[in-house]
C-alpha cells in the first residue's frame, strides 16, 4: 500500500524522539505544555510504519537505492 521512504537510522531516531516526548507526557502531570508533547504519536507511528506522508509528497527518501 505504502511504499517505505524511510531509511533505518531515520525510522531509528524517529521512534527514540515519539517515546521521549510520549514520556514526557507521563512524567510532568502538572505541567501546563504536557499536551504538546502528544505530537510524539507522530514520529512514533512513521518509523514504525516506515512511511513518511510529507516525504511522499515532496518526493523525498532516505531509504537506501535497492540495486537489481
Amino acid at each position: 500500500m505504502f511504499k517505505i521512504n524511510e531509511g533505518s537510522a531515520d525510522r531509528a531516531i524517529r521512534v527514540v524522539a515519539g517515546l521521549v516526548l510520549l514520556a514526557l507526557f507521563f512524567l510532568y502531570p502538572d505541567a501546563s505544555w504536557r499536551y504538546w508533547t502528544l505530537i510524539g504519536v507522530v514520529p512514533l507511528a512513521t518509523g514504525l510504519i516506515g512511511w513518511c506522508p510529507i516525504y511522499s509528497v515532496l518526493g523525498m527518501s532516505t531509504c537506501p537505492v535497492k540495486r537489481a
